[in-house]
């Protein structure tokens, strides 16, 4: 069936012919009788990565196949998500060892994007947890791949992008947990150094991450608040608490329920916000232990976010740049983001540790995200911040991506060369916009 499908930032809009699956006979068949397809989760990448004239959805592919509740390890078919493992493991003591700021993102998803965390900089991505995966190819052929099996398959598959074929299957360790609260510390930073300089002070803590004023100028220049956690240990919590300690947190979920006017999106209104949300800290140091919802997915708590960057969509620039360059190169740019007032309601800095798959995007450094509605000489504006993330040998996030040009790819990605050789393989029946647009499957 054909329609007009978006990823989470409503840019940009695709008609697309749509098929879903829940056998493999059928979806054999589906890759067989069309030249080129992508798979789709739930759409929560931002761009246009799953985005193609002909989508598979792999959501009705959705079951548990095997969980090993004394050893944490779990296997599920491709289309289950986040919240539905965690569903399924928190209450028996287990945890994901690796999320992204929602859990509502397929395990398809997560390791094609190998999505990271707030402990990236000290466990790694996702993807190192995944003990094998199996895949359906161009030619409707199953294939098992894993650290030990098919390697070079496995480590393009994790963050390839949906490029290697189509994955079926998820088989991946979890973490151990005692509760499902996390104990969280907030920390207060004055300006950019001084966030910095934390980073390394809490860098044996197991998650952290930072809010950071873009607009805030003079020796308030990057003001922060850090986020620290830990998960919580029974004892520590409350009688209340203990009572709840492996509970689902739930909450009803406040929605925005039309577009936001432009006004909203105001470098006024965005300093006024900001304003607000560093000064309703008024403690430097402030401790507490909270449900894991509210420190891993605060924005879930919020149906359809996205409505309030307005009815043309928003982008997510998310680059990450080495640590020996990490301090002057977020200061130019958060230079060049103060000076042309394109504030950013979400801006987000996370420290982060080694890469994984072939053309992952984690690197041992420090990646800032933030989202720009898309107004005239944004993608102008962009292509300048392109230009300083690759003079600090830094790359940009390709799930996040949706106006990337192919030069700044071929320069940031090493291994990109390697990974398109890798790919004919498939005869390219594997593509999306984005590889497209990237020449990582035409052109």
């Amino acid at each position: 069936m054909k329609r007009k499908i978006t990823n989470w930032g409503l840019y940009p809009i695709q008609e697309s012919e749509v098929f879903d699956f829940s056998e493999l006979n059928n979806l054999a068949s589906i890759i067989k009788g069309n030249n080129e397809l992508i798979a789709r989760g739930m759409g929560r990448c931002y761009g246009d990565a799953s985005l193609s004239p002909t989508t598979l959805s792999t959501l009705k592919y959705n079951k548990f196949l095997d969980f090993d509740i004394e050893k944490g390890i779990i296997e599920c078919q491709a289309g289950v998500t986040l919240e539905e493992v965690l569903d399924v493991c928190v209450p028996k003591g287990w945890f994901l060892p690796v999320t992204p700021g929602t859990k509502y993102v397929t395990l398809g998803g997560a390791v094609a994007s190998d999505v990271h965390g707030k402990n990236d900089h000290k466990e790694g991505s996702f993807t190192n947890y995944v003990l094998g995966l199996s895949l359906m190819n161009h030619m409707g052929e199953i294939i098992q791949c894993g650290p030990e099996i098919n390697e070079d398959l496995f480590y393009a598959t994790c963050g390839g992008m949906g490029l290697t074929g189509i994955i079926l299957s998820v088989r991946f360790s979890l973490k151990k947990i005692e509760t499902s609260f996390i104990n969280q510390l907030l920390v207060k930073a004055s300006n950019l150094d001084e966030i910095l300089d934390l980073f390394d002070k809490y860098k044996e803590s197991t998650y952290s991450m930072a809010w950071i004023d873009c607009l805030k100028g003079g020796n308030g220049f990057g003001r922060s608040i850090l986020y620290i956690g830990e998960h919580a240990r029974e004892h520590e919590l409350s009688t209340k608490q203990k009572k709840q300690k492996l509970q689902i947190p739930r909450k009803t979920p406040l929605l925005v329920p039309f577009y936001f006017p432009s006004f909203v999106l105001s470098s006024f209104f965005i300093r006024m916000t900001n304003s607000l949300i560093y000064h309703k800290n008024i403690k430097k140091t402030q401790w507490s232990i909270i449900p894991y919802e509210g420190f891993f997915y605060p924005l879930d708590a919020i149906k359809h976010w996205n409505r309030i960057y307005g009815k043309k969509g928003f982008v997510q620039y998310q680059f990450v740049v080495p640590q020996e360059n990490g301090r002057v190169a977020m200061r130019e740019i958060l230079m060049k983001i103060r000076k042309e007032g394109r504030g950013s309601f979400l801006a987000v800095l996370k420290a982060m540790g080694d890469p994984n798959g072939m053309i992952s995007f984690p690197m041992k450094g420090y990646t800032l995200a933030l989202d720009f509605p898309i107004r005239k000489g944004l993608f102008e504006f962009l292509e300048e911040l392109d230009q300083v993330v690759l003079s600090y040998n830094g790359h940009i996030y390709l799930t996040k991506d949706a106006r990337m040009s192919k030069e700044v790819l071929s320069k940031s990605y090493k291994s990109i060369s390697q990974f398109r050789q890798y790919i004919k393989f498939s005869k390219n029946k594997f593509q999306s916009i984005q590889s497209n647009r990237l020449g990582i499957t035409k052109g």
